[in-house]
């Protein structure tokens, strides 16, 4: 399939590049980092390869996420969205960006995603998970109240956000000590990012703000094979759930998931049961995965060639208003 639009693609800045260094083999590392610095280049090429017409940028994980520091959060975010709005401006058929945001602090973080979208021609914005503030073992998730006036701004804008994973802190989550390979990818990613967003929807997200519209990735981090269960046991004990109606609703409303590294017909199949093809968006995870191995997978997998087009990039261009 030609023309595909590819929505969680990676690049770094000289300020974020070691972050992903934990990520990597050291013998494959170089060349992952090359990959994460160049945008223009083999990116480009191997866009072109893998049929994809144009991808959505964003910043590596964690990106600011992980600077304790709130004023350093807001001037390496500014950076890294210049940077990125540099390269966009050279080719606007071919990329996109989201910005990266300080939410270290709620007022500058609306700041700057205003400028991202009005200013920079972003379409939306990618957090990294929670943010540390004030140092390294204090985190916030974005359901805390300091961040309903965010969301306000967020919402008004018309543009949607991705929510991407981080690892826990290993302070925080002991379970995965002396597991290494249980962590990013392999499983933290997943457990971390489903549970953050889901407290976004529980706690009433999306009753204060109904048109906003989160995305998550590699198959919506699992939430959508324990969507059925979740609202199950909530019904049966909600314990004082605030929000408004049951999170399924939330989920096929709000909530859009992507294909990004999680390249498997029977669970693509699987999710297209439970939210529909209207939902879910093509995604490769560049250059963690790879174009080629996500379009051959992709082209060829068992789906009506009407899903193929919805998810490879109708969807996309209805959500982003893209030509």
């Amino acid at each position: 399939m030609k023309n595909k639009i590819a929505l969680e693609e990676h690049f770094a800045i000289d300020l974020t590049i070691d972050q992903s260094k934990t990520y990597s083999l050291p013998a494959v590392w170089e060349r992952l980092k090359a990959n994460l610095l160049d945008i223009e280049q083999q990116r480009l090429e191997r866009m072109e390869q893998g049929g994809t017409g144009f991808s959505i940028l964003s910043l590596n994980s964690p990106g600011i996420q992980c600077i304790p520091s709130a004023k350093e959060a807001v001037d390496v975010s500014r950076r890294a969205n210049d940077v990125l709005a540099e390269h966009v401006a050279r080719h606007p058929t071919k990329l996109g960006g989201f910005a990266a945001l300080p939410m270290q602090d709620p007022e500058a973080a609306a700041r700057e995603l205003e400028r991202s979208v009005k200013t920079l021609g972003f379409h939306g914005f990618m957090v990294n998970g929670f943010s540390q503030v004030g140092n390294s073992e204090t985190v916030v998730y974005y359901d805390a109240p300091q961040f309903a006036d965010f969301w306000n701004s967020a919402s008004a804008l018309g543009k949607p956000f991705y929510m991407h994973p981080r690892d826990p802190l290993p302070s925080r989550e002991p379970i995965f000590d002396g597991f290494p390979w249980l962590t990013a990818a392999t499983w933290a990613f997943t457990m971390e990012t489903s549970t953050h967003a889901l407290r976004l929807m529980s706690t009433g997200l999306f009753d204060r703000n109904p048109h906003l519209q989160m995305i998550l990735g590699h198959l919506g981090e699992c939430i959508p094979f324990n969507i059925w269960r979740i609202d199950n046991i909530v019904a049966k004990a909600p314990r004082g759930i605030p929000c408004k109606r049951p999170l399924g609703d939330y989920f096929r409303e709000n909530v859009y998931v992507t294909t990004s590294g999680n390249f498997r017909t029977p669970s693509l199949i699987s999710t297209m049961l439970e939210v529909g093809s209207d939902r879910i968006l093509y995604a490769v995870d560049y250059p963690f995965e790879s174009f080629e191995e996500a379009s051959r997978w992709f082209d060829n997998c068992e789906i009506s060639e009407l899903d193929r087009r919805k998810i490879g990039r109708d969807n996309a261009r209805r959500l982003f208003g893209l030509p």
